[in-house]
């Protein structure tokens, strides 16, 4: 896995861990925190998406085992306990996949460049504090009938690192959205890639009044 990559999931899992309210999304002293406490909000993250996954997998066996149970001949409640049964075993693999990432995440970062992966994530993390106000009115002006405070917390927090990659940073705008999409498709849910896809692309045509073509390949970074 790359530095840059390894430094956006960290900055990415880092955020969850902290205060959404503007101008206190990274205090100054998080923002310059020592590494391991930033890897340890991220561990924490992890195992948390974990641990709710599996209760929402627990309760969906136990509706389908019921809807199974009380089923009889009646075909519709075999095929609803059957769907119930096959989404618990969807969220126990997403938690697996989880729990197996955050104990892979350290080794992980000890096999990559270390400093290049803590210097990027600090510095992701310092913009986005610093600026988010000024990136969360650029989105909400990008989301047509729509606004940031409506979407799930893991997709403000995508929509944000990639804004501020692309105007602080000097990330190119090709980068920064396929980094985000990247980001989306691991951690928001099916839609949320593609929105948040759209999303960017309207900032950059906002930014520039051409944006980046629909079906463009994007450049890995």
């Amino acid at each position: 896995m790359q530095a840059r990559r390894m430094a956006r999931e960290l900055a990415l899992l880092g955020l969850s861990q902290l205060s959404d309210k503007p101008g206190r999304l990274v205090s100054p002293a998080l923002a310059q925190q020592d590494f391991e406490k930033l890897l340890l909000a991220a561990i924490q993250t992890l195992t948390a998406e974990a641990k709710d996954a599996l209760e929402t997998a627990s309760d969906e066996l136990r509706q389908g085992n019921q809807q199974l149970v009380d089923s009889g001949t009646r075909a519709s409640n075999v095929e609803k306990g059957r769907a119930m049964v096959e989404a618990a075993i969807a969220l126990t693999q997403t938690a697996i996949n989880r729990l197996a990432h955050a104990v892979e995440l350290p080794e992980f970062i000890r096999l990559s460049n270390q400093s290049e992966i803590e210097a990027f994530a600090l510095e992701l993390l310092s913009h986005t504090a610093k600026y988010q106000t000024q990136v969360d009115a650029r989105l909400d002006e990008a989301m047509v009938a729509w606004n940031l405070k409506r979407l799930p917390r893991i997709d403000r927090d995508i929509l944000r690192l990639a804004v501020v990659e692309i105007t602080y940073l000097g990330t190119p705008d090709r980068v920064a959205i396929n980094e985000a999409v990247e980001l989306a498709k691991r951690y928001s849910d099916d839609d949320g890639f593609r929105f948040i896809n759209g999303v960017l692309r309207r900032v950059v045509s906002l930014d520039t009044g051409a944006g980046i073509p629909e079906g463009s390949g994007a450049v890995a970074d």
